[in-house]
This record gives structure tokens, C-alpha cells and sequence, in this order.
């Protein structure tokens, strides 16, 4: 089930750049007062996943083994949810690659580098466009 704006609390973010993956956090938990659960990789993503419910993923694209697109796969085959927003975070942010990511069912992409003062109201806003 897909969180309202007012609703939006738990999120996992998951990236293998221990740096990002921080500001992201930070971002998100102080600024945007949610709840933040982090994943170093793709199968430590799903690994979460099996021992919690989320109400959006962010995801980063390129991670070395199980990379976004194929984890986004994952969790869709895996758990069969197609409700849960996952937002890419990529710095390709090229249209054809743009819309080759929403085409695996993303929610949206955001470009890195961001700015982490306005990460959670984008996070919200995307969230909003999905229900």
C-alpha cells in the first residue's frame, strides 16, 4: 500500500557508497523526519526487505553484483509488490536512460548529486504522483 505525504515513514535506501548513502539518510531522517533503514547492496536490500515492510524504496542504480534495475526485478518477482514506490538515484540522468529505468517500474529517478535539504519534499512528492 502506497503512503500519503502525511503517511510517508518508513523508507529503505540502498546504495553500495557508504558516503551517499549517509547524506541520503541524514537527509531523509533529520530533515525529513522519516525513518531510514539503510542497505550496502542489492541482496542486502532483499535481505531487509524479507524482515520488514517499507513505504518506499530509494535505490541506486549502478552497485556492483545485483545492481538497481535487477534488484527493482527482485523485490517485484520476489515479493510480488508492485505497490511500493522505488525511486533510482543515478548520476545518468540522460532522457533514454531516464526512461529506460521507469520502464522497469520505478517511480522516478533523481539525479545525483542532489541537494539534501530538498530530498525528503521530492521523496514526498514523487510518493504523492505514485498512489
Amino acid at each position: 500500500m502506497t503512503a500519503s505525504r502525511s503517511e510517508l515513514r518508513r523508507i529503505l535506501v540502498v546504495d553500495d557508497d557508504p558516503d551517499v548513502r549517509s547524506v541520503i539518510s541524514l537527509s531523509l531522517g533529520r530533515v525529513g523526519k522519516m525513518e531510514v533503514v539503510e542497505a550496502h547492496s542489492g541482496h542486502d536490500a532483499i535481505e531487509r526487505l524479507r524482515r520488514g515492510t517499507f513505504d518506499a524504496i530509494v535505490l541506486d542504480v549502478m552497485m556492483p553484483g545485483l545492481d538497481g534495475p535487477s534488484t527493482l526485478e527482485r523485490i517485484r518477482s520476489e515479493f510480488g509488490d508492485s505497490t511500493t514506490p522505488v525511486i533510482f538515484i543515478t548520476a545518468k540522468v540522460q532522457p533514454a536512460e531516464v526512461r529506460r529505468l521507469i520502464a522497469t517500474g520505478a517511480a522516478a529517478v533523481i539525479a545525483k548529486p542532489f541537494d539534501p535539504m530538498t530530498l525528503p519534499d521530492e521523496v514526498r512528492t514523487i510518493i504523492e504522483r505514485a498512489a
